[in-house]
């Protein structure tokens, strides 16, 4: 969940050195990230077939994106700058396909190898520079490659949502786990991809619905949303 060379916040670092049994509790203080997995794995795979492709997870966490990705994918590489997570994500980890490694991107980019497919969610807002993440991102991708991303939209409906709402009222994430401050807006994002020689092919907000106590996508990337880009 959180990373990147220098480009790191150790306070944000902190709120995610958790071990496999908090980690993948489906009903404990990582639930959201459980909830949103099904749909973000169908965001990807409605675009590409990764079926013969390689891909990395960048800010992987305890692994829960990565080992849904392994499900599909020839090869996914899980990188992440937590070493507890990282030693989670291992322990969970049952997929031959599937490999971990405690590094930055900055790092990871620096050795040289490239993917078909990189992944990068609900990482851009827990970092100190964002755009110097989309460029090691832009740097770990293939050319042609495919890139997906998803953070929070900085508006009053995001505060009210996913801080008042999601963190205090109803205790759906951990209390101070986001900074609004650090919010991003999809109009800042996707300048951001344009100016790191990305090409942005779409834009989909991610929403809840509380009577199906379900998330759906929408055309409105209000609150929470994904992003889909194609390397230049």
């Amino acid at each position: 969940m959180t990373h990147a060379g220098g480009n790191l916040d150790p306070h944000e670092l902190d709120k995610f050195s958790q071990g496999p049994e908090v980690w993948w509790d489906t009903q404990g203080e990582f639930r959201t990230l459980h909830a949103i997995n099904p749909l973000r794995l169908r965001y990807i795979r409605d675009r590409i077939d990764l079926g013969m492709l390689d891909v990395i997870d960048v800010g992987c966490g305890g692994g829960i994106l990565a080992e849904g990705l392994a499900r599909h994918a020839r090869h996914v590489t899980g990188i992440d700058l937590n070493a507890t997570a990282i030693e989670a994500a291992r322990t969970h980890n049952t997929h031959d396909n599937l490999e971990y490694a405690c590094i930055s991107t900055t790092e990871q980019a620096q050795g040289g190898q490239q993917y078909d497919v990189v992944t990068c969610m609900e990482l851009l807002e827990h970092v100190p520079d964002p755009v110097a993440l989309l460029a090691d991102c832009k740097t770990l991708v293939k050319p042609g490659g495919q890139l997906f991303f998803s953070t929070i939209s900085r508006n009053l409906s995001a505060y009210l949502k996913l801080v008042l709402a999601g963190e205090y009222l109803l205790g759906m994430l951990p209390r101070g786990t986001h900074d609004y401050s650090k919010f991003i807006k999809p109009s800042e994002l996707a300048r951001w991809c344009r100016e790191c020689g990305l090409v942005v092919c779409d834009i989909s907000g991610m929403e809840f619905s509380p009577l199906k106590q379900d998330f759906y996508l929408s055309q409105n990337p209000r609150t929470n949303y994904l992003l889909h880009a194609v390397a230049a």
